[in-house]
């Protein structure tokens, strides 16, 4: 991803982690406490945050920094928070235990662009 679609991403991801974060806390609440699922929404919200602050600091670099290391971090921030946060959202809103099994990839992502991130940083020449 560019550094426009990186920051615009960034943004969108934190204005729906908010969202989420108070529909989850009040509108869902006695939903997830009855389903046990209270702890894994809210994991799902602090990771797509974490993520968002992750992709805005991309989109930040990418002003300073030329690389495909971090257009890759990027995209593996944006698909790992998808698989990761996504997977939990519609675990605890559905009940559908199946997904599960996609939170693990989306996780593997997220270490992908934390890798990538890593990378890029090392081989800047600024």
């Amino acid at each position: 991803m560019n550094q426009r679609v990186s920051l615009l991403t960034a943004s969108l991801f934190g204005l729906l982690g908010v969202a989420l974060g108070a529909f989850g806390a009040h509108a869902l609440k006695a939903q997830l406490t009855a389903t046990g699922r209270l702890d894994t929404f809210e994991l799902a919200v602090r990771y797509q945050f974490y993520h968002a602050f992750a992709l805005l600091t991309v989109g930040l670099l990418q002003h300073h920094i030329t690389s495909g290391y971090l257009k890759m971090a990027s995209v593996f921030f944006f698909a790992g928070t998808l698989l990761f946060s996504g997977s939990l959202y519609i675990l605890c809103l559905s009940g559908w235990t199946g997904i599960a099994m996609v939170t693990p990839f989306g996780g593997v992502l997220l270490i992908f662009g934390w890798l990538f991130l890593a990378v890029a940083i090392f081989n800047s020449k600024k």
